[in-house]
């Protein structure tokens, strides 16, 4: 999407950069996506937008990852918009199976099997970072599916989402908004360790989207029933000591003209990005 391009500049001049480096993080630098083109009217049947473009970021941003994770550092990649999970799963998958944490104001499921609607990645990272869309995303360079579904859990969708109920029968565990409200972001994050297949350490993908719209307005599609920035603060410092690596996506500066939403973001990015990796043997 394009305002998200944005995201990563309008953070580091909220000072998220700067605060990172105070806890002796490093800046790998910029990993430059494809201009956006809105090629909905033009592209051939059985593409997604931007395809071609997409596919050449996620293979560049894998590099960077790999080459960053063998030299034993933990990434953050901070997006842009969630079609960046295929980034971190071809960084995966050539390895020891590693699981998939995905906190998300949709459950971004929709593929070609479910909708004659699907073609926009951003909303459809999830299917296919578990091998449920077109094989052109889906299984670049052969790698695919990026995560087993049975070692994925998803939290943070409405109840009213109109892919929960497959998204239930193929992930670990669907946890919704509805329940993390209910139980709380600490409660939330435990019950998503417990999930089988996630003891070895797991990637977190989060969307801004998570957070209900009268905190995070600054997105690009924003849905009733969020988590407070409180709720996401617990529910991330309960996953991230686990965590081998997390993306932060979707939030839109174009949408948050005098930066307070950036702040309220680099307050919960700051307060749980300290935990990541901290309890991983």
């Amino acid at each position: 999407m394009p305002g998200t391009a944005k995201a990563p500049e309008a953070l580091r001049e909220a000072g998220l950069h700067r605060r990172m480096a105070q806890l002796g993080t490093i800046d790998a630098g910029v990993v430059l996506p494809g201009r956006y083109v809105d090629d909905d009217g033009t592209r051939a049947p059985g593409q997604v937008r931007n395809q071609s473009a997409v596919i050449d970021h996620a293979r560049r941003l894998a590099r960077r990852l790999v080459d960053l994770r063998a030299a034993g550092h933990l990434p953050v990649v901070i997006g842009g918009d969630c079609s960046l999970l295929i980034a971190a799963g071809l960084a995966l998958s050539g390895g020891p199976g590693t699981g998939l944490v995905h906190v998300d104001g949709h459950t971004d499921f929709r593929h070609p099997g479910n909708s004659t609607d699907y073609g926009a990645l951003a909303g459809e990272d999830l299917a296919a970072a578990v091998g449920r869309h077109l094989p052109a995303v889906a299984d670049i360079d052969g790698q695919g599916p990026y995560f087993d579904p049975r070692r994925t859990v998803h939290i943070g969708c409405r109840d009213s989402d109109q892919h929960l109920h497959e998204a239930r029968t193929v992930l670990g565990d669907v946890i919704t908004a509805s329940d993390v409200l209910a139980t709380g972001g600490t409660a939330a994050a435990q019950r998503a360790r417990s999930s089988p297949g996630l003891d070895d350490g797991y990637w977190v993908q989060v969307d801004v989207d998570v957070l209900d719209p009268t905190h995070m307005p600054a997105v690009d599609s924003p849905d009733a029933g969020g988590l407070a920035p409180q709720h996401l603060v617990d529910l991330l410092q309960g996953l991230l000591p686990w965590a081998r690596g997390v993306s932060v996506t979707v939030f839109d500066p174009d949408l948050d003209p005098d930066g307070h939403h950036a702040a309220t973001l680099v307050t919960v990015l700051e307060a749980t990005l300290p935990h990541l990796g901290s309890r991983l043997h």
